[in-house]
């Protein structure tokens, strides 16, 4: 929490509360300064050696940057004007026209829109696998094959990757790994630890904790970081602001509290959906009854707020209940305060490897900080109704 701000006291007389640096620009003291700075090589261990534009680094988002990479256990990190920023900019950074990826099929739908559509049109070619078992991605490996997308657990359906054997095959054939831990947070699971190349998160989610801001962090070792700064956002552009880097600060310090609160919640929650008869199957990993319970057990030391179910209801019964939701609001994202109700129709993988055109209804749940009982009580009773 503290993490970055050892000097605080000279610079910022003490001040408790991180300063925002709202500047886009930082001048020099004379010319030869100016000069200097350009015939100067960077440090690899940091995207400037000197702040001088904002679209290249700023204090405030650097030591957001600098926390995050401590958390994730990476040699640094760069943060973005929103997630699907960082991971575009990680998935750049792998890939080359004519590579081929291999990804997880339940992986965030619009990180899979970015691979059919715009990737496809590049030359790059993506293959996916369920990913439950680390065979599937090297029976999928072809010689173009430069990265491994991941998502542990994923968004969807709670898939979970064994990723320490995954990145061994990765390795043995200098593949890149990249993940979306944003599900699991910096504080239950480190994939760098693992072997996993680039992890990334969309910290509008919990590491911004509020729903109040747009943003996306990717962390690595100190020379990707370099190379996909210099490469990558000094020229697309798309650094974190400021003040969103200010207030994810402010999220990283109630982080424990509001993940250990919400994965609580959550619990006690899918419990509760496992026993009532409208409900065909809970997808939490902190189940005992989750088919792969031993393996996010040993690689994640907790679990967070969400879930989703596959219920036995018709769709209308699905409206009704999320209708009948009276602290559940509906909508699209989650990690903040709020709990939120979501459904969409679900095609499982082996429908879609066989062409069987099978999809059901899926609901999913986010559990947020309010109390517990009162959550139970309001699924409970929205159960009741249909």
């Amino acid at each position: 929490m503290h993490y970055g701000e050892e000097d605080y006291d000279d610079k910022y007389h003490a001040a408790v509360i991180p300063p925002i640096a709202a500047t886009s620009l930082h001048v020099f003291k004379d010319v030869e300064s100016y000069l200097g700075k350009y015939s100067e090589p960077s440090e690899s261990t940091q995207p400037c050696k000197r702040y001088t534009y904002g679209r290249s680094g700023n204090p405030t988002v650097a030591l957001l940057e600098k926390k995050l990479a401590a958390l994730e256990r990476a040699g640094g990190a760069l943060c973005f004007g929103s997630g699907m920023a960082a991971i575009t900019s990680a998935v750049m950074h792998c890939v080359k026209p004519g590579d081929h990826i291999v990804s997880v099929y339940n992986a965030y739908g619009v990180t899979t829109n970015f691979f059919n559509n715009r990737l496809s049109k590049w030359g790059v070619k993506t293959d996916y696998v369920r990913g439950c078992d680390p065979s599937e991605f090297e029976k999928a490996i072809k010689p173009e094959t430069s990265m491994f997308y991941l998502e542990s657990p994923s968004g969807a359906v709670m898939d979970i990757q064994d990723l320490a054997a995954i990145a061994g095959i990765a390795k043995s054939l200098n593949i890149k790994t990249v993940i979306d831990n944003t599900c699991a947070t910096p504080l239950y699971q480190n994939p760098i630890v693992s072997g996993i190349d680039i992890v990334l998160h969309t910290m509008s989610k919990y590491i911004g904790g509020h729903s109040d801001i747009i943003g996306g962090v990717l962390c690595s070792d100190a020379d990707t970081i370099h190379e996909i700064n210099n490469a990558g956002r000094q020229l697309d552009g798309g650094i974190l602001s400021p003040f969103e880097a200010w207030l994810c600060l402010r999220g990283l310090r109630t982080l424990p509290l509001r993940v250990k609160k919400s994965g609580e919640n959550a619990m006690a929650v899918a419990k509760l959906l496992e026993s009532s008869a409208k409900v065909r199957k809970v997808y939490y990993p902190g189940l005992e009854t989750h088919p792969q319970s031993e393996l996010a057990s040993r690689q994640m030391s907790g679990f967070s707020g969400l879930l989703s179910f596959e219920p036995a209801m018709t769709m209308e019964q699905c409206i009704k209940f999320g209708n009948a939701l009276k602290i559940y609001q509906t909508g699209v994202s989650w990690g903040g305060f709020e709990s939120l109700f979501g459904m969409w129709q679900h095609e499982p993988y082996d429908a879609k490897v066989t062409g069987s055109g099978e999809k059901h209804w899926m609901i999913r749940l986010y559990c947020g900080l309010e109390n517990t009982q009162e959550l139970l009580d309001d699924v409970s009773m929205a159960l009741d109704g249909v």
